[in-house]
């Protein structure tokens, strides 16, 4: 059957730079170790397979300088193959244990199934998982985008030259990461304001995405790309589409066959039989094993009964066939009345498919997989793609909106974190002052390293995830340390430059334990020049 409509799904891959060369088992490091277990490597086996049955997936990866940067650590992926093969051994100690346990059993074998696909990876590209994800954009598989340096939420930004700096330095990482250029941007938090047009368009990206409202009340409403004055292009994302994935209340992820994320063995195995996969403190900390389901709402943790895997994968096949026949008649409903072939964007973050559901991977495999079997009157395409093919979009005018909590910027400026905002603009104001001062000065190499240094914590300080932990309060004195860690280090050594007394020993401890953006040139943070 032809298609009458076109679905877009974008899943926006990001963590915050954490590296901490100096710990053999910190326990934020273990964020990206889960998120690579459980969503990345699924993710990418998935694509794999379906481009190897000759089934192209059409979907579109953004993926943070940060999250890449973590991906090519050496010592991260060292850290990596360490913590699979502890999962490994303690899944061995839990088949033995569940022998006389069918039900739990099951699970236990799923998860051996789970850890030996992420070292079957690891090992085929040498732990490298940039390299997997190149191939199938190379290939026409997929298309993946960049965001901004360290996801700074941009509209918070004050000085332009931050905005600027945030999407520069994105731009070159990407080409240095992918070869190419990207085409387009993900907006953190899908937080747009209208001054981001010109800085998106100086940038080179052709298109990015907003939230719902914030494209108004066009003829065609959200099924259509649009673009700004200066000719960006916009994709503006479905709600009722985006719900149906991500919410747990109202939406898939909240069935009661699902795995429950909160209960773990790190909690509830006998702390001598759990303590060698602990931290070095010993304190209690998830470890990846939840053999237990949602089982319904209301229910205490201790009342969730058994995960059932094939009980599970019944589910994700009901659901997906839900979710495509709600996507036809939206097609079907839009073609009827406009004639037209309307679009469909769907944004998530990546992590929901595999960490927080269990089953979002082969929910979004079941997905794709349909549309080709059912021979459904819908296509997967990229953002490229549409635009290449598409008439000369609409021009608009978007409004101020984020996809967070009330549609605005509520979770990163509130009564639990806005003190960290003078701390974060001081470095800001400083690095590009100093920016400013030095950028057409011949300077030796200590002091160049220093200000390239500075620009590092600068971006890192400007991160989304600080103020985003603060607000739900997670990992608050973490989120907390960090952000006055690099605020603190960015001022230290731009006044270092100033006195000219840069300490080399804390600067390449700094380099160590920061090293991204290699190419970095602080002067991205000099002042546009008035003539």
């Amino acid at each position: 059957m032809s298609s009458r409509g076109s679905l877009m799904f974008l899943l926006h891959a990001h963590l915050p730079y954490v590296n901490h060369p100096q710990d053999s088992a910190f326990l934020e490091e273990n964020w990206f170790f889960e998120a690579v277990v459980e969503a990345y490597v699924p993710l990418i086996v998935s694509l794999e397979r379906l481009a190897s049955e000759g089934i192209r997936p059409g979907i579109t990866l953004s993926i943070s300088p940060t999250l890449g940067a973590m991906l090519e650590n050496e010592a991260l992926e060292t850290k990596l193959g360490l913590y699979v093969e502890s999962r490994l051994e303690l899944i061995e100690k839990e088949l033995e244990r569940a022998q006389n346990d069918p039900a739990l059993l099951r699970t236990v074998q799923l998860y051996r199934d789970l850890y030996e696909s992420a070292a079957k990876l690891l090992h085929k590209y040498s732990g490298d998982l940039i390299t997997p994800l190149k191939a199938l954009q190379h290939a026409g598989q997929i298309e993946i985008i960049t965001t901004a340096a360290t996801h700074a939420v941009l509209p918070l930004l004050e000085r332009p030259e931050a905005v600027r700096a945030q999407l520069s330095v994105a731009a070159e990482d990407y080409l240095d990461r992918f070869n190419r250029k990207s085409a387009g941007f993900w907006l953190p938090e899908c937080a747009y304001e209208p001054r981001l047009n010109s800085y998106l368009k100086l940038s080179g990206f052709n298109y990015t995405f907003t939230e719902t409202h914030s494209v108004g009340g066009p003829p065609d409403g959200v099924y259509s790309p649009y673009r700004t004055s200066n000719g960006v292009g916009l994709f503006a994302r479905d709600a009722a589409s985006s719900r149906e994935v991500w919410s747990s209340r109202g939406g898939y992820p909240g069935d009661p066959a699902y795995r429950e994320f909160y209960r773990d063995l790190g909690y509830d195995g006998d702390l001598e039989y759990v303590r060698p996969y602990l931290g070095a403190d010993g304190a209690r900390r998830p470890l990846g094993l939840k053999y237990y389901r949602i089982t319904g709402a209301g229910k205490d943790l201790a009342e969730k009964q058994y995960y059932d895997p094939d009980a599970a994968l019944a589910r994700v096949q009901e659901h997906a066939a839900d979710f495509l026949e709600r996507r036809v008649k939206d097609v079907d409903g839009f073609y009827a009345s406009r004639g037209g072939r309307p679009l469909i964007v769907s944004c998530y973050d990546a992590e929901l498919f595999g960490h927080w559901w269990f089953e979002g991977p082969a929910f979004l495999e079941t997905v794709i997989r349909r549309i080709r079997q059912e021979r459904l009157p819908l296509q997967f395409v990229t953002p490229s793609e549409y635009l290449n093919s598409c008439q000369e979009p609409q021009e608009i005018s978007p409004r101020v909106s984020s996809w967070g909590e009330n549609g605005y910027f509520d979770p990163w400026v509130n009564e639990s974190n806005d003190f960290i905002y003078p701390a974060v603009y001081a470095a800001t104001d400083k690095m590009i002052e100093t920016a400013n001062r030095f950028r057409n000065q011949d300077l030796d190499n200590i002091n160049a390293r220093a200000l390239n240094q500075a620009a590092r914590e600068t971006l890192l300080a400007q991160s989304s995830d600080w103020a985003f932990l603060l607000y739900i309060g997670s990992h608050s004195a973490y989120a907390q340390g960090r952000l006055e860690e690099h605020a603190s280090n960015a001022l230290k050594l731009l006044g270092e430059v100033i006195e000219k007394r840069v300490d080399e020993q804390s600067l390449a401890g700094l380099e160590k334990k920061n090293n991204l953006f290699h190419r970095l040139d602080f002067r991205v943070f000099a002042s546009v020049s008035r003539f």
